[in-house]
């Protein structure tokens, strides 16, 4: 309502004094209209239980939504920066005024006041659209205060400014939306976990004493509220399993309490009592760290067999190495193997870092 009310206001200021630039920022007060009516159709449908057809829910339909509203905002930037163009083409006095300074001078109010209503709200209940709402009006202001300077100047210079802040605010509007469009995009595509969100899973995962490390950390992100975790947690072999899986099940119960992701954790035993493999796992990390400090070895286990012995492991490999498979691969095959005079075999599944 209030957004609708300053497109009317705006509009009619703007075809009085005969500016562009008003005019620019009163339709970007009518697409944050028409994204506050679009985005209460995406809650309506985001809020929707989970059923055959979507187990996990309509969370993604806030992410859509967003993207619907960017594209609105790039539209109106485009539409904005043809009307500006041609004003400067064919420039036309302003006919500044009182009236239009006032409304202008209200407007910045309204919308710091929508901006600081939508960061509250989109923080109290973690909504992405409300803070994109958020960030869209203070850019408002941003764009109606550089509005406003411009018609001021241009009343005291003559100077044929409204055209220029016309391009401007089409600009800072079009702006606004392709990051918009960026910032929704990203989780549809899958990003990466957030650190404070990865940092409190494994916090918790290692405050268990039973657990000796953990590895392949996967989020899986269906809209605010719907967060899908697996991760691989190392214990002992020789401690009960029926108790590790116990202490497995109440990690998984705390993490959905206290942090609202379902959690599924995978129990990797691992041998701690065999000196043969701690050696060659410790050599395999000692012959990693030639390739740099961030490699690490997880899942070490020996298969012996009637000719040699296979040595299964994955190494955790950051992005930037991803083209040294083979040389890593060939490195700890001739390490691994120059210690059992041949019998050693490597079996290697290269992880991506980013889970580990």
């Amino acid at each position: 309502i209030c957004n609708f009310v300053l497109f009317l206001v705006k509009l009619s200021v703007g075809l009085i004094i005969n500016s562009v630039a008003v005019i620019s920022d009163a339709f970007n007060n009518l697409s944050d209209s028409a994204s506050c009516i679009i985005t209460l159709f995406g809650y309506k449908i985001s809020s929707k239980p989970a059923d055959k057809d979507h187990p996990f829910g309509h969370g993604r339909m806030e992410y859509l939504t967003s993207l619907i509203i960017s594209a609105i905002i790039v539209f109106v930037g485009l539409e904005l920066f043809k009307g500006s163009l041609q004003k400067l083409l064919n420039p036309e006095e302003v006919k500044f005024s009182i009236a239009a300074l006032v409304s202008l001078i209200i407007s910045i109010g309204i919308k710091l006041w929508l901006s600081l209503f939508n960061t509250t709200l989109g923080k109290k209940i973690n909504s992405v659209v409300m803070l994109a709402t958020a960030k869209d009006s203070r850019n408002d202001v941003i764009a109606t205060c550089a509005v406003l300077l411009a018609a001021i100047l241009e009343y005291f210079t003559r100077l044929p400014l409204d055209g220029y802040m016309g391009l401007g605010v089409a600009m800072f509007i079009l702006y606004s939306g392709v990051m918009l469009a960026k910032d929704t995009i990203s989780p549809l595509l899958g990003e990466q976990v957030s650190p404070e969100l990865r940092k409190r899973i494994v916090t918790l995962v290692e405050s268990n004493p039973y657990v000796l490390g953990y590895h392949d950390l996967m989020v899986h992100d269906y809209g605010p509220g719907q967060r899908f975790a697996s991760l691989h947690v190392e214990m002992d072999m020789r401690e009960d399993p029926l108790y590790c899986h116990e202490l497995i099940d109440d990690m998984e119960r705390e993490c959905l309490r206290n942090h609202n992701v379902h959690l599924v954790i995978h129990y990797d035993p691992v041998v701690m009592d065999d000196g043969e493999t701690s050696h060659l796992r410790q050599e395999g990390c000692r012959i990693l760290t030639g390739f740099g400090p961030r490699l690490s070895i997880h899942d070490f286990r020996m298969v012996p067999g009637t000719g040699h012995t296979n040595l299964i492991f994955d190494i955790a490999l950051p992005n930037d190495l991803r083209s040294r498979e083979k040389d890593i691969s060939k490195a700890l095959d001739q390490g691994l193997a120059a210690l059992g005079q041949g019998t050693y075999y490597t079996v290697i599944t290269f992880d991506p870092e980013a889970f580990n």
